[in-house]
């Protein structure tokens, strides 16, 4: 391949679209999620994932799961957890069984707050794909994350 090469054009052009399309949404989403319940996107998803935690056999995420998912580097995650924690919405503990585990859990005023940001964060996302499925370039990713099964 070369870089003049048809399939790579196209693969960048893919590339730069699916880009674009994350921005618009994750800019939406954050100006929603500021506006609405003083939250970032990045914290709306750490509390969002540490919700879905449980006790039990693999019910606590490590600090790297935690981190990758939520697209940070683990100090980015660390950090983010301490602000969120110093604002009340998390806490911390050490793992009952292994004294070096620290744990994360959201706490009940973390649970309540994303409770009440969920609604503003699909709306926003709901406009967001809308006004991207206006794009030609766009509209088909749009289809695509819309067909989206993850499983859970």
């Amino acid at each position: 391949m070369t870089a003049t090469d048809p399939a790579l054009t196209a693969l960048s052009q893919g590339w730069c679209a699916l880009s674009l399309l994350h921005g618009r949404i994750e800019a939406r989403i954050e100006r929603a999620l500021q506006a609405g319940h003083g939250l970032s996107v990045r914290e709306y998803s750490l509390l969002d994932v540490l919700s879905r935690q449980h006790d039990g056999e693999g019910g606590h995420l490590q600090m790297k799961q935690v981190a990758d998912a939520v697209v940070l580097s683990q100090s980015a995650t660390t950090r983010l957890v301490t602000r969120l924690e110093d604002r009340g919405l998390l806490q911390r503990y050490l793992c009952p069984t292994d004294r070096r585990g620290i744990y994360t859990n959201v706490s009940e005023s973390g649970l309540k707050l994303l409770e009440e940001a969920r609604p503003t964060n699909q709306a926003a996302l709901r406009e967001a794909l809308d006004t991207a499925a206006e794009n030609p370039e766009l509209a088909p990713l749009v289809r695509a994350v819309e067909e989206l099964r993850v499983p859970a």
